[in-house]
């Protein structure tokens, strides 16, 4: 499906360390701000655990998993919404993604110094927030003047669109993210989606730690959750320099050593894939067989024919039902016949909203 996650965050905090081991596409790496002119783009795996488990009980000859893609934005700093440093080409990338990771820098090295001369991530949170906000002012701005002109030719919507706008643009001024405005859906559909506006994607933090703090985190991530404890953010841990040399390691046997001497269960890149997938609106759904088990991609509240149609087009075109497995029902009895004679295959419908996880085979005819 063609929807991103931005990576963003300021300069030498480790960002396209942590992008290179998740993306099909390796981006330079360099401890010097400002040292690329573009975003990096890469299709990365969502590694989902429950295709391995489905693989055991219906081995295939491959396996698929899903995809989403990623965008590694070069790291921005005070002014980029007046020109700095790379300034607005990069903001003008961030608004075509449809949700962000932004990374924070939670680990101590005197040989990469600091842009800013320490380490502190909430107040480098709170330096690309204000970037963000001032890029989002000013899209405002430049639509309440086009609706202002509207309403003095009496157009009773644009006076309702001045309304909204003029609060947004207070909340901005106050230094407050569009995410957490208050606004009913249908007035945020007619007067702010079609802005794209930064701060009114969904974010996720990603803390970026030394090789020791992998587990646990330390005092740098004990701030940045105090700091945004009203928030209630998604914050994930991630040991940027480990998860690089646990990606050079191309033996299963040797990563899942490397990770266990860690102290980790699974690479932590893993999970920040999981996290965008979910941070994206998306979910899972698969198909089982002896030639490949695969993870298709749909959008939560899918309904059965669109699914099929992210199979093939003829399938949603022809769509008369789908058969419809869950996957806890699957691994518990162990096969499609099995959960046959137990009722647990179920025929669904065109109004069938499908779940995630579940397994499904479709009746079609063209």
């Amino acid at each position: 499906m063609a929807l991103t996650c931005g990576i963003i965050g300021l300069s030498n905090i480790g960002k396209t360390t942590i992008f290179n081991c998740v993306s099909n596409t390796k981006a330079e790496i360099s401890s010097f701000a400002f040292s690329t002119n573009k975003s990096n783009v890469g299709m990365v795996n969502v590694i989902d655990p429950r295709l391995y488990v489905i693989d055991k009980l219906i081995a295939a000859k491959r396996i698929v998993h899903a995809t989403v893609d990623l965008v590694d934005i070069p790291g921005l700093t005070k002014g980029a919404s007046q020109g700095e440093g790379v300034g607005n080409k990069f903001l003008a990338d961030i608004q075509q993604t449809n949700a962000l990771i932004h990374v924070l820098r939670c680990f101590d090295d005197e040989n990469l110094p600091h842009i800013e001369g320490s380490v502190d991530p909430l107040r480098d949170k709170e330096i690309v927030d204000f970037e963000l906000q001032v890029r989002d002012l000013d899209l405002v701005e430049r639509k309440l003047q086009r609706l202002e002109k509207l309403a003095r030719t009496g157009d009773k919507s644009a006076k309702q669109g001045i309304d909204v706008l003029s609060r947004l643009k207070a909340h901005l001024e106050d230094m407050r993210n569009v995410r957490d405005f208050e606004i009913s859906a249908e007035d945020k559909k007619t007067y702010i989606n079609d802005m794209y506006l930064l701060t009114d994607k969904p974010m996720l933090y990603v803390c970026n730690v030394d090789d020791k703090s992998a587990v646990n985190g330390n005092a740098y991530v004990d701030s940045l959750k105090a700091g945004l404890e009203d928030e209630h953010p998604q914050i994930l841990i991630i040991a940027g320099a480990l998860e690089a040399e646990i990606a050079e390691l191309e033996d299963a046997d040797d990563r899942k050593e490397f990770l266990s001497d860690a102290g980790l269960d699974e690479p932590g890149v893993d999970k920040l894939v999981r996290s965008a997938y979910n941070l994206l609106n998306l979910q899972s759904f698969f198909t089982v067989g002896d030639k490949e088990n695969r993870a298709w991609t749909i959008k939560k509240g899918t309904k059965a024919p669109e699914a099929a149609g992210v199979i093939h087009s003829d399938l949603e075109r022809g769509f008369i039902r789908a058969e419809v497995m869950h996957y806890e029902d699957f691994v518990k009895y162990g096969s499609e016949a099995a959960c046959r004679d137990k009722g647990k295959l179920f025929v669904e419908g065109k109004n069938y909203e499908v779940a995630d996880g579940d397994i499904l085979n479709i009746r079609f005819n063209v």
